[in-house]
């Protein structure tokens, strides 16, 4: 009797996490239609070639940063990651905003000569690549930049993904940033892999440290495949129900 309610038990919890993957991919069917819908009509961005998914964004990601740069005045974005939502940028800034500027932090310069081989960034997109180093937050070794103290300007939209993650306190370099912000800065952050305990806990962390600054924050979680966390000031807090 025993070894049946054990194996109903894990008849149960096998079925639980089969539904839980069910719907995240209708979830994530849904969102590619939502995107698609969202980019009708611009045509450089229904011609551009994008692989959604897998170590990008998702389709709740790229339906997210479309609404952002179109709904917005948004002039400097800070990107962490080189990778297919540059292209989208790019992309965007070439036929709809050549004063924007796009900042791309990247740890790998092998990397970056692949990429540059077969797209074309923006004369308004720089990429700096900063290597990826260690270092213990919280007594848990996480992945950053390099020299990343370097980065002294503020920006309007801040995109984190990357450099690879962590299991704890995963990209953290965007609370180094945040450190510097103050009550007069308007800004929106996104934070990829949401759904991840690493990047779970530099969010918990980020929101405590706005929360002691004073600076009004709005928030919302988007759930495809993965998550994206949204982060915006009250000029940018309609971002949160698009």
């Amino acid at each position: 009797m025993f070894q049946k309610i054990k194996n109903f038990n894990r008849l149960i919890r096998t079925n639980n996490k089969l539904l839980t993957t069910n719907n995240s991919l209708l979830r994530e069917l849904e969102w590619a239609h939502i995107f698609h819908d969202s980019i009708k009509g611009k045509k450089p961005l229904e011609n551009l070639s994008l692989n959604v998914g897998r170590w990008a964004g998702n389709y709740s990601f790229f339906y997210i940063l479309n609404r952002i740069l179109f709904d917005y005045d948004i002039n400097k974005i800070l990107e962490f990651g080189l990778g297919e939502s540059s292209k989208f940028i790019s992309t965007y800034i070439d036929n709809y905003d050549k004063e924007c500027e796009h900042l791309i932090i990247e740890q790998d310069e092998n990397w970056k000569e692949v990429f540059l081989s077969k797209f074309s960034l923006s004369n308004q997109c720089e990429v700096q690549v900063s290597d990826m180093i260690e270092k213990e937050v919280y007594g848990y070794i996480t992945n950053s930049y390099k020299n990343l103290d370097k980065v002294t300007s503020k920006y309007d939209l801040y995109i984190v993904d990357g450099p690879f993650g962590s299991k704890r306190y995963s990209r953290n370099d965007i609370i180094t940033l945040a450190q510097k912000f103050d009550l007069n800065d308007e800004f929106i952050i996104l934070i990829d892999d949401h759904q991840r305990q690493g990047e779970r806990d530099t969010s918990a962390e980020l929101l405590k440290m706005l929360k002691a600054k004073k600076i009004p924050i709005f928030k919302n979680t988007f759930r495809g495949n993965k998550e994206v966390l949204l982060i915006a000031t009250k000029k940018y807090k309609y971002a949160t129900s698009i």
